[in-house]
This record gives structure tokens, C-alpha cells and sequence, in this order.
């Protein structure tokens, strides 16, 4: 059973999506998992909040549970494992929650904790529930993976290094931590606002005029892209956005973060190729669709 999205998206990456007995609300990657029983929800309904609205609302859950968890149904689904996180408050179940609920099942799961807070962190994660598993050929998949990130490094390796801001968070503006300034770096990039492996905060606006973002990239988590261009405004009416060195350059970029670059997952290695087409226009692996991420100039042109 996987609590936890990037957990569901390694079950898929492994090959053992018919093992899954259960998963999240949020978990919507690949299509395959529709079909499995959902045992989370939430109270929050980020289609009819904004982004100051969705953070007040979540703000207000600390000390309390964001999610609920259908215990009965988690008992009725029998998992051997559950997957599930300690890393973000916002982000899914608990550990303590899930340890807490299986603690007065007959026969528990055993609970594991994925918390990786790296590119390097996430093969791990990867090589982890692998063996859990039993999967026989995890190394083969991590060593590909490591393939195409390398394969990403060696298309720009030597070409100038746009220093870039990464926004996980409209409003308030939230830098993008973790693993995102190491896909920035591979990718040919220098990151701003944020290191690699680092768990952000909010930072206030001043922060990105005074850091002169060559490249900005909007990827806030949970949301669509679609969503994101929708509230672009909480970006562009601010004072100095005009004068970003983006802005001026047209290097303003949105792109599909719970895909690539939100959950800590397989899929964060093609988000470091999805980067090299926006930093530098190089093709690493399949093509960079509209979908995958869209250049914003058009909107305040």
C-alpha cells in the first residue's frame, strides 16, 4: 500500500503496480492506479481556494491531521507493506499517523518511512522498497536512471549557467528545496533562493527581485500547470516582477512540478531533462512537450 505519491511512482517505476492494494487521493500517476482502492482524503479543496487560501487553510492544520485515513479499509485491504513519509507536513500521511493506525490491527504491516531529501536520496528510496519487494533487477533500473541524469549533465556540460529561481509556492512564495536545485545544476543551471537537500520556508519577495533570476521557473506543488497560469497574477502585478532579468528575457517558465519535480520519485530525472530543453534548448531522452513546460511570455506581453 503506498500513503505517500513518489512512493506509488517507484511501485510503478519497479514493475509492481499489480501488488498495490491501495494508495492515496493524490496519487494519480500512472493511469493504471485508478483503478486501486483510495484510503486518504482531505478536507481542503484546493480547486475552490487560492494559493494564500490553500496555505492559510493548511496553516491551520498544524498540530492536527490534514489527512484522513480509513482505517477500516486500510485493515479490509490486508497490505504486508505500507508506504508512507515524515518528510513534509503537507505533503501525505505521517509515519506516526500510519504506525499509530496499524498499531491496533490483528496482524500489522510493517510501515516504512521514504524521507529522501536528494536526487541521490530518491535512487535510494528507489533501491529500498526495490528489495522490499523482491524486485530482481532494481539495480538495472537505478543504474538507467543514473544513465539518462549523467546523459543530462554531458548535453550541457560547458555552456554559461543562468542563475535560476525556482517558485514551489505562488503565495505566499515559497523557493523550491530538496532535490530541485540539484535537477537546476545538472540541467547547466545555477540555482538561487535555495541548496540542494534543503527543506525551504517562505521567503519574501524582496528575496527574488534582489537575487536577479535569469530563468524563473513556477512549479508549485500539488498544482496543475493549467492552475498555475490562472494565478499568475499573484506573481506579475508584485513590484520589480517587470524588471526581472527573466521577465525582460522572456525566460519565465511553468512547468508540471507534481510530475517532475514536487514528489520525490523516479520521475525527478526527467524533470533535470525537462530542465536542459528550458535552460539550454538541448533534447535529452523523449521530446519536452507543451505539457511538461511552457514558456509564459505571452501573458504580460
Amino acid at each position: 500500500m503506498s500513503l505517500l505519491p513518489a512512493a506509488t511512482d517507484i511501485v510503478a517505476e519497479l514493475g509492481c503496480l499489480d501488488d498495490l492494494v491501495g494508495r492515496t487521493h493524490e496519487c494519480d500517476w500512472p493511469a493504471a492506479v485508478a483503478s486501486v482502492p483510495v484510503v486518504t482524503g482531505t478536507g481542503i479543496d484546493p480547486g475552490r481556494l487560492s494559493s494564500r487560501e490553500i496555505s492559510a487553510a493548511v496553516g491551520g492544520h498544524r498540530g492536527s491531521s490534514l489527512y484522513s485515513l480509513d482505517v477500516g479499509l486500510l485493515a479490509a485491504l490486508a497490505p504486508d507493506l505500507v508506504l508512507t513519509q515524515d518528510l513534509c507536513d503537507v505533503c501525505a500521511v505521517s509515519y506516526e499517523r500510519v504506525a499509530e493506525a496499524v498499531r491496533v490491527l490483528d496482524a500489522g504491516p510493517r510501515v516504512v518511512s521514504l524521507e529522501p531529501r536528494t536526487i541521490a536520496g530518491v535512487l535510494d528510496c528507489v533501491r529500498r522498497v526495490g528489495a522490499m519487494l523482491g524486485v530482481e533487477d532494481v539495480a538495472d533500473r537505478i543504474g538507467a536512471l543514473e544513465v539518462r541524469l549523467a546523459a543530462v549533465e554531458a548535453a550541457v556540460a560547458g555552456l554559461a549557467r543562468p542563475r535560476v529561481a525556482a517558485i514551489e509556492w505562488l503565495d505566499p512564495v515559497w523557493p523550491a528545496g530538496h532535490w530541485v536545485p540539484e535537477q537546476i545544476t545538472a540541467a547547466g543551471g545555477t540555482p538561487l533562493l535555495a541548496s540542494a537537500g534543503e527543506h525551504t520556508s517562505p521567503v519574501d519577495w524582496q528575496s527574488v527581485v534582489d537575487s536577479q533570476p535569469d530563468v524563473v521557473l513556477l512549479l508549485p506543488c500539488g498544482l496543475t500547470p493549467e492552475r498555475t497560469l490562472a494565478e499568475l497574477d499573484t506573481l506579475t502585478t508584485r513590484p520589480g516582477w517587470s524588471d526581472l532579468p527573466a521577465v525582460r528575457a522572456d525566460r519565465v517558465w511553468v512547468l508540471d512540478g507534481p510530475a517532475y519535480h514536487n514528489r520525490p520519485g523516479p520521475r525527478v530525472i526527467r524533470g533535470a531533462e525537462v530542465l536542459a530543453h528550458v535552460l539550454h534548448g538541448v533534447t535529452v531522452g523523449e521530446p519536452v512537450t507543451p505539457a511538461q513546460a511552457r514558456r509564459c511570455q505571452v501573458l504580460w506581453a
